[in-house]
């Protein structure tokens, strides 16, 4: 009874959002909005203790109620109880919300948040009102950056003027006229790349073949296969001298956690469904399937989740996530031998939330940083808060992803490093195009850049 009256209270609190007033429940429209009875029993579990505040990034950011973890299970729960109409005012709390989980990391309770929030985004989705240039932005997340032919195509013009040394100067003087989302994308585009970055070949032997130790399955991502196919070249590297069979198999496609955080779940388990099958061919199975990519990781690792209802892959989704690791996990489950190269830099490394939070896999990549000789890692103030990336987030809410950013890197600034690691292009292309905006001198680097230098030389 208790727990009721603090509810109600805190529905009141939190919004002013919208009818306060009980609705008639329907299927019709969004009177209420109809949970899973799965995901509504994850708001039960808050117990409004208040210890996700610090730990949510938009809450630290502006102080609002209504944009931290426990406002907005009470949004979500309100309106699923038919107390809370989905006005666009609570929609654009849900909005705000980066999906980090760092909420979870922080919470007592064990409130299961993200499935609370992506799927009423996947509830609410249908409804939304979309201007031109939302349909425009959603048309790119949807339909190019998960195929990597049709971004290498959309690239290739900016390669072109890349290469002739035009681009910054047609950039600069016309960038400043689009819309804000637009402007963080043409920012966020890596400053040098291949005119048509090259495919990996399907398959990689050990170094020694006596010393075989597992066959492995890497997945080479969209995203990154085409803008950071340098650090998917050098995974298979480290992993073909540990002793590993590497794979990549053709048919792997984008893990769908674009679509999946943009409210699109159908979608995201068309992906799912397809990466099950290019990965678990009968006969052809891995020992482990591995990517270098976090919010990949966190996307393939959900996979079970999203397909829990499907007859036909719910158990194969299980076996398929079993098998996921992120490479630095899997780099320290081969026990490698020491790396024999020293690596004079001084470095401060930044957590990403789809490494630490999502997949509880943060500590791997520090420990492996922590073997190499020469390297100084130096501790960043709020490692683990979000940089303002979150997939596609920096392109929705470029406001809120450039004033994260910004707290980052100043906190970088106060390391004294020139060098970030961090284990996620998305982060690395956020935090880099950030801080050249701010005019900070800094590079990113993933971790397996820095060992691969460090069993390889520098020149390698």
């Amino acid at each position: 009874m208790t727990q009721t009256t603090t509810c109600d209270a805190n529905l009141k609190i939190v919004s002013g959002l919208g009818d306060a007033k009980p609705t008639k429940r329907t299927s019709q429209g969004l009177d209420v909005l109809q949970l899973d009875s799965r995901t509504y029993d994850r708001s039960l579990s808050c117990v409004h203790c208040g210890l996700c505040l610090p730990a949510c990034p938009t809450y630290t950011e502006n102080g609002k109620e209504a944009d931290s973890p426990r406002g907005r299970i009470h949004l979500m729960k309100g309106m699923a109880d038919g107390l809370i109409k989905p006005t666009d005012e609570v929609v654009k709390h849900l909005d705000l919300c980066l999906d980090c989980q760092a909420c979870e990391t922080a919470c007592p309770s064990g409130v299961v948040y993200h499935e609370l929030i992506e799927e009423t985004r996947a509830k609410l989705a249908p409804t939304r009102k979309k201007s031109f240039l939302d349909r425009m932005i959603q048309g790119v997340f949807y339909h190019v950056f998960p195929y990597p032919t049709r971004l290498k195509l959309a690239l290739l013009p900016v390669r072109i003027l890349q290469k002739v040394g035009l681009w910054k100067a047609i950039a600069g003087s016309t960038t400043k006229f689009l819309p804000p989302q637009l402007q963080k994308m043409v920012q966020m585009l890596p400053p040098t790349g291949a005119l048509w970055e090259s495919n990996l070949a399907t398959s990689y032997s050990p170094t020694k073949a006596s010393e075989k130790k597992t066959k492995v399955a890497l997945f080479p991502g969209c995203v990154g296969s085409v803008m950071f196919q340098d650090v998917n070249r050098k995974t298979i590297d480290l992993l073909t001298h540990l002793g590993c069979d590497v794979v990549v198999p053709k048919a792997a496609t984008c893990c769908g956690a674009i679509h999946h955080h943009g409210g699109d779940d159908e979608g995201a388990r068309q992906f799912a469904r397809a990466n099950i099958d290019a990965f678990l061919k009968p006969g052809e199975e891995p020992d482990m399937i591995v990517n270098n990519i976090a919010g990949c990781g966190a996307g393939l690792k959900d996979f079970d989740h999203l397909l829990r209802d499907d007859p036909a892959y719910a158990e194969r989704a299980k076996v398929f996530v079993s098998k996921v690791y992120d490479v630095c996990e899997l780099l320290e489950k081969l026990d490698p031998p020491a790396p024999t190269h020293a690596v004079k830099k001084t470095v401060t490394y930044h957590h990403a939330c789809h490494l630490v939070h999502a997949q509880r896999a943060g500590d791997p990549p520090l420990r492996l940083l922590k073997q190499v000789a020469s390297l100084k890692v130096i501790e960043l103030v709020e490692a683990d808060m979000c940089c303002g990336a979150a997939g596609t987030y920096n392109l929705t809410q470029p406001q809120m992803a450039m004033a994260l950013a910004e707290r980052k890197i100043r906190h970088i600034e106060q390391t004294g490093a020139t060098l970030c690691v961090m284990a996620n292009v998305g982060c690395a292309m956020q935090i880099q195009s950030e801080a050249d905006r701010l005019g900070v001198n800094l590079s990113i680097l993933h971790p397996v850049e820095v060992l691969h230098e460090a069993y390889f030389g520098a020149h390698a």
